[in-house]
Formats: structure tokens, sequence, C-alpha cells
């Protein structure tokens, strides 16, 4: 194990699988006694498990991060249970295609009551622990939908969107204080939920793959490599910034195919 977190409290909402589970690994490889958290109890407490097996050092706790009642009680039992955060990764999320039209509003409020009320919520909480002692990171999962715009995931794009927006005010405001926020938009991803829904298309995650600069989907580590990154203080003077990590998705202008 390194130790280029070592002491570092962090806690990942949405671990137990995919991006999440990928980040809480890394960075608990890397010394920070992990919060794992999740809607998924018993997925919580297998990446916790898989954790110490390992050699780290992890706590699952699960809750609804869209419940701010379950939310509040996360935050205070990680502070009581493990010290005040360092570390936040903002990674529960997700949505599945819907046509504008079709997106009546319980639904528009649901996705963003994940995607956005919840990121800014838990930032509110952390911040709490965060700013009486002049230091803390904060990581939020954006996506390639909140830089373009996608078919069927308008309300999960605008809500990423504000994600990204988001961690600039708070960087703004909060770096004084010595508190870093920062995000990263992720491409396709080899994660369950997208591998689930390429299932349904024609061709599948290989043609999908195909139509990327690098002619693949990434992987959950590689976004859980960013996320160390910018958690780690190699990025001390990174503050405001929304890192793409899409294969070079976002650098291609749209064309007809040759």
């Amino acid at each position: 194990m390194s130790e280029r977190l070592q002491g570092k409290i962090s806690l990942v909402t949405g671990a137990a699988r995919g991006i999440g589970r990928a980040t809480a690994l890394r960075l608990a490889s890397e010394g920070s006694p992990v919060v794992v958290n999740d809607i998924d109890a018993e997925g919580a407490e297998a990446v916790a498990v898989e954790i110490e097996k390992a050699g780290g050092r992890a706590l699952a706790l699960p809750a609804d991060v869209t419940d701010l009642a379950q939310l509040e009680s996360l935050f205070a039992a990680a502070q009581a249970q493990c010290g005040p955060l360092d570390v936040l990764v903002n990674n529960a999320g997700g949505d599945t295609p819907t046509a504008m039209a079709d997106c009546g509003p319980e639904r528009y409020a649901a996705v963003l009551a994940l995607n956005l009320h919840a990121v800014w919520n838990c930032c509110q909480a952390a911040l709490r622990q965060m700013a009486p002692r002049r230091c803390g990171a904060i990581v939020s999962i954006s996506s390639g939908a909140g830089l373009g715009a996608s078919e069927g995931l308008a309300a999960y794009g605008a809500a990423k969107a504000g994600v990204i927006s988001l961690m600039r005010n708070i960087a703004q405001e909060y770096g004084p204080l010595g508190i870093r926020a920062n995000s990263i938009s992720p491409g396709p991803i080899a994660s369950p939920g997208m591998l689930t829904w390429l299932d349904t298309l024609p061709g599948g995650a290989e043609s999908w793959g195909a139509h990327i600069p690098t002619r693949r989907l990434g992987e959950p580590e590689e976004i859980a490599n960013a996320v160390l990154f910018l958690a780690s203080d190699e990025a001390s003077y990174v503050n405001g910034a929304m890192l793409p990590v899409d294969g070079g998705v976002s650098g291609v202008l749209a064309a007809p195919p040759v």
C-alpha cells in the first residue's frame, strides 16, 4: 500500500459498485480510511470487507443520500466513528434515457434529487466538518451529459451541469479556507449500469466503443485514478476544475461517419 492519502478520512457515496466501488478501493489503497456509503447495505458492507481484506480500513454506512435526515445521520456517524472528513467523493447518481416530453414532474424531481440536490446537501455536510479545520477536498462525479446534449438525458444532463457549476462556486467561496472542489466528467464507462443499458442497443458495448477515439469503453478504475489525483496533495493547486476522463469524446467535433 502507498501513502498518498495516509490518515485522511474519505467518504464515497454510491460506493457499492462501479465507479464508486473502484474509487473506495483506490483511496483505501493509498492509506485513507474510507467510509463506504450506498443505499445498498449489503453491497456497501461487501466493499468494506474487500478493502479490509486488502489491508485497508473501511466502515460501511448505508444511507439514501436523497433523504436529508439519512444524509445528516450518515455524516454525523462518519465523524463520530472515524473523525472529521478530509475527502468527500460525490459519486451516487444515475438515470436511464427518457424523452423530455415523457419526463413528468415526479421523475424530473427524482433525477435532480439524486444527481444534484444530494450533491449539494453532501457538500454542505462535509463543509461543516472541513471549514473549521481549514482543509479538505471535494470531488464530484459529473458526466459527459453535463457538457453536451445526449438524447433522452435532458434532466440528467441539466443536473450534472449543475454539479460542475456547484464545484466551481465552492472552490471560489471556500478556497481561502484551504478547501478544494473539483468535478470529473466520465465518458462511457464499463460500469454495471452503463453495460446494462448498452445491452439494450444494437451492437451493444462493442458498437458504442467503436465510436470513441480510444476505441473502447473506459474502466471504473480509470475514473478512480483521477479521483485519487484530485483528492491528493498532488492536486494542491487544482481548484474549481472540470476534468474530462472520456477517452477523447469531449474533444471531438460532430462529423458524419466515414
